[in-house]
């Protein structure tokens, strides 16, 4: 962890090297979500609630899975742009260090203006929780925080899973972006609102549904049995990121160097 950091912090320093720009793109960065939340917030002044969810229970699901995507964005950029490694060479660098490829990868590259979107989610999540009448405690606090750990390992296992590809297809591909941009635009909304193939696809294969809606139920009172059933489910979620990292052992056995 201590070479993470210092990967962390080498880059920091490089990216404050032009502060302007990057106070721009933190800034910009800020209203993206901003202006998709707009769109949330009119969607209920027009209809009111969908499927018996209210706007501010919705504004907690948002909150939470795109804090957990700017976070996985921001300290997963390294897989999301592997390709480049790929093409020029510079997986074989990698290679040869007697360090964890995965750790090399992600100390490759890290996207700190994203912590403008990290921002705007805090301050829906502050927004709606104010306004919700949940009764906190230790439990639910520790579930609120699981949510956003999980959403960020699964965010992150797509990477990885996406830049394995790169070892047999070189270029990305951008089917990777349903499952990542898609993902985080789907499950800003309780499951329940989609089809049951949606929910099972989003719950068994890709467990955003672990994330973004059974444990929202433990936290708005709305779960039907066990309620230490719903509040592991952002552990059992997280266990997503083990299959792709063995996905990604496999995918590094199979690269063939450049010979550059």
């Amino acid at each position: 962890m201590s070479l993470y950091f210092r990967y962390l912090l080498i880059l920091f320093k490089s990216q404050m090297q032009y502060r302007t720009s990057f106070w721009l793109l933190t800034f910009g960065q800020f209203f993206i979500p901003l202006a998709v939340f707009a769109g949330l917030y009119f969607l209920f002044e027009q209809f009111g609630q969908i499927k018996g969810w209210q706007f501010f229970e919705v504004a907690l699901c948002f909150a939470v899975i795109h804090m957990a995507f700017s976070i996985s964005e921001c300290f997963a950029r390294g897989f999301d742009s592997f390709s480049s490694l790929i093409i020029n060479g510079e997986f074989d660098r990698l290679l040869v260090r007697p360090r964890n490829s995965v750790l090399q990868v992600l100390g490759s590259k890290f996207e700190f203006t994203r912590f403008g979107r990290l921002v705007q989610s805090m301050i829906v999540l502050i927004w709606a929780t104010s306004n919700l009448m949940i009764d906190w405690n230790l439990m639910r606090i520790l579930t609120l925080c699981l949510m956003i750990l999980s959403g960020v390992l699964i965010f992150a296992g797509i990477y990885i899973l996406a830049a394995t590809m790169c070892f047999w297809t070189v270029q990305g591909l951008e089917i990777a972006n349903i499952f990542t941009d898609g993902g985080r635009e789907m499950a800003q909304y309780p499951l329940n609102i989609y089809h049951k193939w949606v929910v099972k696809f989003f719950t068994y294969v890709i467990p955003f549904g672990t994330v973004n809606y059974l444990p929202l139920l433990y936290l708005l009172g709305k779960n039907e049995g066990n309620d230490w059933l719903y509040m592991i489910m952002p552990v059992l979620g997280s266990l997503f990121i083990f299959p792709c990292l063995i996905v990604w052992s496999i995918g590094v056995r199979h690269y063939r160097s450049t010979g550059s």
